[in-house]
């Protein structure tokens, strides 16, 4: 099939006057065409370049530590809201911010083709969910939070089966070194005995399924608007946070408007959500990523500061060991050389908001 003639320019249109030739039958000015796209891109690259990095540092170490208090208000939260109501009244508010602020632009995403990912990504996410609160339940916030960073070291080997990114043999190593640091964990005080409760295991399943929801939003926000699979998450998984509510829990009553609980559940709404995405959102674009995931690991270090402080919990020596092994894994999954860290771009790309992040900040692929 041969190539179509090139259109001739003659020398009396062609760029007289700041015009391209004409489209249509109508010429177009270059200055209407292309001088505002331009000037706002160079106010942006102004505006970036001028962003002090050290406020981008502190806003991603604030956003860590919102995250880190989530542990200890969800903790507080669950003696009068039962898991599954505290996550639809989640998801309920998380939605709605979203409709909000990006409404038009998810619902001209949503079609048929989105429905399976988010369908997946959905379930997974309920997955992980209800394993943390009913963890969180019975287990301190502070053991929660470590217990559950160990998803860091599983996510390499879920995109192995996911996207066929086989691990290296750094994450093989941390791998280990986390099963090491969850045996510390777990050891009877005074004993040399292991032994996982019911509520740990429940939260080493939230970080295996959770490993598995944030490579499914990496590989699917390439394909689908980011936004709208974010949205679709919470839908899907709200819906079965509300049916789960409904068959297996009882209903509201008086004590969720206790105001230690509305407290708890407006930051998980508002502090933990909204204020720590947009802390995040701009942080991401002045920090380099692998700084970035060394703020963000601090996440569970908040965690276990607040939860001593505020909350009580006992740390033994056998904890103290367990911790630092696992956040070192953590650490030598997101931190590897002349890469940008998997995990991190896999949280940027997934943009979770209700989980964690919304926005959706560019990052180069290795």
């Amino acid at each position: 099939m041969s190539a179509s003639p090139q259109r001739q320019v003659t020398p009396s249109r062609e760029n007289k006057g700041g015009e391209h030739p004409p489209v249509g039958g109508q010429p177009v000015s270059i200055a209407a065409a292309g001088s505002s796209p331009r000037r706002i891109e160079r106010l942006r690259s102004r505006l970036s370049r001028s962003f002090p990095p050290n406020l981008a540092r502190i806003m991603l170490l604030l956003c860590a530590a919102l995250w880190g208090g989530s542990y200890l208000m969800a903790k507080v939260a669950l003696r009068a809201i039962s898991p599954q109501w505290l996550m639809f009244l989640r998801m309920l508010g998380a939605c709605l911010i979203m409709l909000a602020l990006f409404g038009r632009r998810i619902l001209k995403a949503v079609n048929k083709q989105i429905l399976l990912p988010g369908l997946l990504i959905g379930l997974t996410y309920y997955g992980n969910m209800i394993l943390e609160n009913q963890g969180l339940q019975t287990v301190e916030p502070g053991r929660s939070s470590f217990l559950i960073a160990s998803y860091c070291v599983i996510t390499p080997f879920a995109g192995w089966l996911v996207a066929k990114c086989r691990p290296g043999l750094t994450n093989v190593l941390a791998a280990l070194i986390c099963m090491a640091g969850v045996g510390f964990v777990s050891l009877k005080p005074g004993t040399h005995v292991t032994e996982l409760t019911p509520g740990d295991i429940k939260l080493l399943g939230c970080a295996f399924i959770f490993a598995f929801n944030i490579t499914l939003l990496g590989h699917y926000a390439g394909h689908f608007n980011p936004l709208a699979l974010t949205f679709m998450q919470f839908a899907v998984s709200g819906v079965c946070f509300l049916v789960g509510a409904l068959i297996y829990e009882p209903g509201p009553s008086s004590a969720w408007l206790e105001p230690q609980v509305l407290w708890s559940f407006l930051y998980l709404l508002i502090g933990a959500t909204t204020a720590a995405q947009i802390l995040q959102n701009i942080g991401l674009a002045h920090v380099p990523a692998t700084t970035a995931s060394l703020l963000e690991c601090t996440e569970c270090l908040f965690a276990v500061a607040f939860s001593v402080l505020f909350w009580g919990e006992p740390i033994g020596w056998s904890s103290v060991v367990g911790f630092v092994l696992i956040f070192s894994a953590v650490l030598m999954s997101v931190l590897q050389p002349g890469r940008i860290p998997a995990v991190h771009r896999m949280k940027v790309e997934a943009i979770s908001f209700g989980g964690h992040m919304i926005g959706r900040p560019k990052s180069r692929r290795p």
